[in-house]
């Protein structure tokens, strides 16, 4: 289960493609440099944008590779998904 938590903002979500995708939508909101944006798998912090870096980070030895691994098997089942509706 993964939380994206930001000021004002609490979502939790079943893929890691949507929260990445709702993290992003909330960058622009992201004014100052005291406000984050931060990505939890369960109770461990995986990703944080904040403006003090100018790429998002990614918390953890091997979150990256985890995560990039997951996106792409999210991608798969979801064009499965599509041609099976089809």
């Amino acid at each position: 289960m993964f939380k994206v938590i930001t000021t004002n903002f609490s979502q939790e979500f079943e893929r890691w493609t949507d929260a990445l995708h709702t993290a992003k939508s909330l960058i622009p909101q992201c004014k100052s440099l005291t406000q984050d944006i931060r990505i939890y798998l369960c109770d461990e912090l995986i990703w944080l944008y904040s403006r003090e870096y100018k790429y998002p980070q990614y918390i953890g030895a091997g979150t990256y590779n985890r995560l990039a691994r997951l996106f792409i098997q999210e991608a798969i089942e979801a064009e499965e998904g599509a041609v099976g509706e089809n």
